[in-house]
């Protein structure tokens, strides 16, 4: 049996000072079909609506081997085909559906946010996706498991409980820049009449400000964008680059939006400070594999 990874997990408060409380992120470990262990991230926020199932895989658990070792998810960067596929085996298993019942994005660090239904189904994973530039995705089917991949930047889920329907983004600088998780709430009042106070939102697991150094022109940016708020995401560096809080920043996005601040649940798990336990693309230097983000809404009963 696989070695089941056993250390401690480096927690991060918003701020980037290390978390005093425990963290608000599960570890959870599901058994694959050959008795070993899958181990993934859950947020109880998000488990307590009861009407989804959702998770984020770690790099563990999987059969994939070298810098993809060993739950990776990407088709594109370099892995054997056949080791993604029956990663993606063991996932399905655990949320209760089959490959074919995913639907992955197309990342691009966009904005573009689709609803998808039961005509998308297996679309990135036994199928080829008919998209090249999604970045998010919405849907109010049960059974469809919405999918997003990571390395370093940030997932956001949603759930609204009122009108069953959830939503998945992939939010790097750029995104959280032009407020995908803005645009994603937008996409589920249009689609399903959503109202951001009822949705429940969860900020995954990603790279936190301590380790997110950027230049002048991307800290610019967000200047810009959160005025009045500049210190609640930035923290200048003598070497003239700032610190950029990702976390914060989608956090205030979401917030912006009419989100509750109850309704949030912010990550305290960095991807740099666990390379062991989650890919980092900025830790293995562009060598690695990506973890991904799985909701599936559960049917009515």
């Amino acid at each position: 049996m696989e070695k089941i990874w056993d250390g401690k997990i480096a927690r991060r408060s918003i701020d980037g000072r290390p978390a005093e409380e425990p963290g608000n992120v599960q570890l959870v470990h599901y058994c694959n079909e050959d008795g070993s262990d899958l181990p993934v991230l859950e947020f109880p926020l998000l488990q307590r609506t009861d009407i989804v199932r959702h998770f984020f895989t770690t790099r563990l658990g999987g059969v994939s081997e070298g810098i993809y070792s060993s739950m990776n998810l990407s088709w594109t960067r370099g892995d054997d085909p056949e080791r993604v596929k029956t990663n993606f085996g063991r996932v399905a298993r655990a949320l209760g559906i089959q490959p074919k019942d995913i639907v992955l994005t197309y990342q691009v660090h966009g904005t573009k946010v689709i609803r998808v239904g039961r005509e998308d189904a297996g679309k990135g994973v036994t199928r080829k996706r008919d998209w090249n530039d999604v970045d998010g995705l919405v849907t109010n089917e049960p059974g469809l498991a919405l999918g997003t991949f990571f390395a370093d930047c940030v997932p956001i889920m949603f759930v609204d409980p009122v009108h069953r329907a959830i939503g998945s983004c992939h939010s790097g600088w750029r995104g959280t820049a032009a407020g995908i998780g803005r645009v994603v709430l937008e996409k589920m009042h249009a689609e399903f009449g959503t109202d951001p106070g009822d949705v429940l939102c969860v900020v995954g697991p990603s790279i936190c400000q301590q380790h997110y150094e950027v230049s002048e022109d991307v800290a610019g940016v967000f200047r810009d964008q959160y005025k009045g708020r500049e210190s609640l995401v930035l923290t200048p560096e003598e070497n003239g680059h700032s610190l950029l809080n990702l976390w914060q920043a989608c956090r205030l996005t979401l917030l912006d939006a009419g989100v509750l601040p109850e309704h949030i649940s912010v990550t305290d798990i960095c991807t740099a400070c666990n390379p062991e336990l989650l890919f980092s693309h900025r830790v293995s230097k562009g060598q690695h594999g990506n973890f991904a983000g799985f909701i599936v809404l559960l049917p009515k009963n």
